[in-house]
């Protein structure tokens, strides 16, 4: 039987919310192994002057806890 945790995730991106997801995993794999999914539980951007100007996610990601 495998253990698992879920943390929780904030990360923006210039370039698009999926870039954002990107970065998220990226960063979080870092420090983690066995990295098995994530889930974007909110998107949101900012906007300055009428245009997006940073993308953001909030991401449950999901891994085995290692003995």
């Amino acid at each position: 039987m495998a253990v698992l945790k879920v943390i929780e995730i904030l990360a923006s991106s210039e370039v698009s919310w999926e870039d954002a997801a990107k970065k998220a995993v990226d960063t979080a794999s870092k420090s983690l192994k066995g990295i098995s999914s994530v889930y974007i539980q909110d998107m949101s951007a900012v906007v300055k002057s009428n245009k997006i100007t940073e993308f953001r996610v909030n991401c449950k990601i999901t891994f085995e806890v290692m003995d």
